[in-house]
């Protein structure tokens, strides 16, 4: 495990098996993945960033579980799902989603495919 993750996590370290399940989806799914890791959020990209893991507050902190991670992505339509805590719509045709994830079968198909379309998106620009 990268140096630079583990301290991401300082503090949180019970939410680090969501990510590594989250990053070994992602880099399985679209192996020419890069990742950098910044003080608030670890970055995924292919030509542009296409997601993000974080720990943003999306819900209430009295709505939050005690262990959890924060998926974002874009898109170029806006997801109408009731996974989805916030959708924003930053500029005309780019929808930022940002989903809270606090168990691994969180990490499933229906996520991983608007990953994969997040980097298709991105890939397009």
């Amino acid at each position: 495990m990268d140096e630079r993750i583990l301290q991401f996590f300082d503090g949180h370290e019970e939410a680090l098996p969501l990510y590594e399940k989250f990053e070994s989806e992602v880099l399985f799914r679209i192996p020419e993945t890069e990742i950098k890791v910044q003080k608030t959020q670890i970055s995924f990209y292919n030509k542009h960033m296409f997601s993000c893991v974080s720990f943003a507050r999306v819900r209430r902190k009295k709505e939050c579980p005690d262990s959890y991670i924060v998926i974002t992505f874009g898109l170029s339509r806006r997801e109408e799902s009731p996974r989805v805590d916030v959708a924003t719509e930053p500029y005309p045709g780019r929808w930022t989603h940002h989903i809270l994830v606090s168990e691994a079968g969180e990490i499933n198909d229906e996520l991983m495919g608007w990953i994969e379309e997040a980097a298709l998106f991105s890939a397009g620009k």
